[in-house]
């Protein structure tokens, strides 16, 4: 069966998008909706689509499904739409900046009956998910400690910063859906801290640019998260899972294996240098299981509530850092 997408959002994530539709197998990309007419019909002409306003899209009946990759402000409002117009949706992270405003759309989903998954691309990443086929099997019994340690190469820019939602909410919320999917468990209190050791600005726009977060389950099992905006070593992604039958541990991605050892010692390329190449297969992946879940199989994709569960975990970090206390989730 083949599906026929409407993508929203011609930005650099709707560009991957556009680009694993146009080459899966079972699917195209039969339109494109954008603010900016220019970078629609590029990605149109590109992808070999159409560029359609979102009421003709989401009135023509040779759209499947909806991508939704635009900013986070319009997700709700175009939720709504596909909702009433009774289009599955693939909607990047997050739902909404405001929990209430997600827990609505999830249930404008579920009136109208319509999938509704969220992106968070890193369960696909194929070393992760190694990682977890490993804790699941057994392989270091039950896990005690899990370590996520996420930093980008530089800070974004400041105009992205007060429109982001701040750190826990943007870039901590990809940990915290990490962090619920590896332990298997929702976690029960956090406790946050953050500065501004990077950028001063971010500091003066009410948000940090370096932060810790610990998180406690009912099983005693603990997750520690950092972040910071700025890496000088590229793009720093790793986990590490500690059980009493040992460990686990997914390192950062590199261009290739190759080291060279000489009187210096072991040297080996650097992290690649952000997302895009981090993540390019997983957001490969993560498509094909959204095409499967459109075709009724077996899918493992982020839903509404996990996406809302992220967000309610980044809200209490929030409000864990300013409080400087340790905050219940009534996980």
């Amino acid at each position: 069966m083949s599906f026929r997408l409407c993508l929203i959002g011609a930005g650099r994530i709707g560009r991957i998008h556009a680009g694993n539709i146009a080459a899966h197998p079972d699917a195209s990309l039969h339109c494109v909706v954008d603010a900016d007419p220019k970078a629609s019909a590029d990605l149109a002409n590109r992808a070999g689509a159409k560029v359609c306003d979102l009421d003709r899209a989401l009135a023509d009946d040779k759209v499947d499904a909806v991508v939704i990759a635009s900013s986070t402000d319009t997700h709700l409002p175009l939720i709504k739409a596909c909702a009433a117009a009774g289009k599955p949706v693939f909607c990047e992270k997050p739902l909404d900046l405001d929990s209430g405003n997600a827990r609505r759309g999830i249930e404008l989903a579920r009136e109208s009956s319509i999938l509704l998954f969220v992106g968070f691309n890193r369960r696909y990443d194929p070393s992760f998910r190694k990682l977890r086929q490993e804790l699941k099997a057994g392989a270091i019994g039950a896990i005690e400690v899990l370590t996520i340690t996420s930093r980008d190469p530089s800070p974004p820019p400041l105009d992205y910063v007060k429109r982001s939602g701040g750190l826990f909410r943007d870039m901590m919320i990809h940990d915290f859906d990490m962090a619920r999917w590896l332990l298997g468990a929702e976690p029960t209190a956090v406790f946050a801290t953050g500065s501004c050791l990077v950028d001063d600005t971010i500091g003066r726009a009410g948000d940090v640019d370096t932060a810790a977060v610990i998180l406690e389950t009912a099983t005693g099992a603990v997750c520690q998260i950092t972040n910071s905006r700025r890496c000088s070593y590229g793009y720093d992604q790793r986990i590490e899972a500690f059980g009493a039958k040992g460990m686990l541990r997914a390192d950062n991605e590199t261009a290739t294996r190759v080291e060279v050892a000489n009187a210096n010692g072991f040297l080996k390329e650097p992290a690649l240098p952000f997302f895009l190449e981090r993540y390019r297969s997983a957001y490969r992946l993560e498509m094909d299981d959204f095409l499967r879940a459109l075709g009724g199989e077996a899918h493992d994709l982020a839903g509404g509530e996990d996406g809302l569960r992220a967000l309610l975990l980044a809200d209490a970090a929030e409000r864990s850092r300013r409080a400087q206390v340790r905050v219940p989730t009534g996980g």
